[in-house]
């Protein structure tokens, strides 16, 4: 069950109207790093979730989530309210209407003459919300991994937002919703090594031979050994032959197959086989004739 308090989790204060700010806002409305997103994400991770804890901190931050979304939203509207008004009433000439939506060379336009001036699902780009957002595989090993790498990703877009605009009351407000993917960021981690074992995700723990080998496959100018693929844990394989065939095959594929469909691929090979040692006029040569006899005779010719 959701009830739904009138009051902000944060007080949202915007000094003035500001249409190009409020369409960028939009990211973390309705884009895929956004408070939408999120919520969702998190509440269909806590709906399938069999572990009491989990699914008890997934919907509590499912539900904060949804709470953040009200007030993106709000900061939405606030930035894009006296915008509204002049596009319902029409008491503006329309180049200065349009000037005034459009700002300095921004879209907001989109957002404000196709959804009024209001907080639509769609990200600063006008591109609408969609489900494909959402990345749960159903195991908590790697969901809470994404989780982790989601909040991060959020509070990042909420820096970028704070570094765009000079309103005291919209820096304080997303400075409180960054501040809280942090917060989200420690209890998806802690979540995380409460597990034991947590990695490799899953249950499978991989090949031995090749879990802990490094292959170095980019090779060339600013190649670097690190803690990432050297030391005792790493086997580094540099020599490209070596990283070929690493079961111990001849590296090519193949297939069982029965004895009457083996026939039948065999007839198909003959008849779509090509001939090696025919050189057939086409139709590009065709179609360049004139030209290349143009070229030839332009061509200087060679003294004898």
């Amino acid at each position: 069950m959701f009830a739904h308090n009138k009051r902000l989790q944060y007080t949202v204060r915007v000094s003035e109207p500001n249409p190009g700010l409020a369409n960028l806002m939009l990211e973390q409305f309705g884009g895929p790093q956004g408070e939408l997103a999120a919520a969702m994400r998190y509440f269909t991770q806590a709906v399938a979730e069999s572990d009491p804890g989990r699914k008890d901190m997934l919907f509590d931050i499912a539900t904060e989530e949804l709470s953040h979304l009200e007030v993106i939203g709000n900061i939405v509207v606030m930035l894009n309210k006296g915008a509204k008004g002049k596009l319902a009433e029409g008491i503006e000439e329309e180049g200065e209407m349009y000037r005034s939506i459009t700002g300095a060379g921004n879209d907001s336009h989109l957002t404000q003459v196709l959804y009024g001036a209001g907080a639509p699902l769609t990200n600063s780009g006008g591109v609408p919300w969609t489900a494909a957002y959402i990345d749960t595989i159903g195991e908590p090993t790697a969901d809470l991994r994404s989780n982790i790498a989601a909040e991060a990703r959020a509070k990042i877009v909420y820096e970028r937002l704070i570094n765009l605009t000079d309103d005291p009351g919209v820096k304080e407000a997303l400075g409180f919703l960054m501040t809280r993917e942090i917060a989200h960021q420690k209890s998806f981690e802690k979540a995380l090594y409460s597990i034991t074992p947590n990695f490799p995700p899953g249950k499978l723990h991989g090949m031995p031979g090749f879990s802990s080998t490094y292959f170095n496959l980019s090779r060339g100018l600013g190649e670097e050994r690190g803690s990432w693929n050297q030391g005792e844990k790493w086997n580094f394989v540099s020599d490209l032959d070596d990283a070929q065939a690493v079961d111990g095959g001849d590296g090519m594929a193949t297939v069982e197959l029965p004895t009457d469909e083996a026939a039948v691929e065999q007839m198909m090979a003959a008849r779509t086989a090509s001939d090696p040692s025919v050189d057939p006029l086409t139709g590009a040569e065709i179609g360049m004739g004139e030209m290349e006899t143009s070229a030839k005779a332009d061509a200087p010719k060679k003294k004898r």
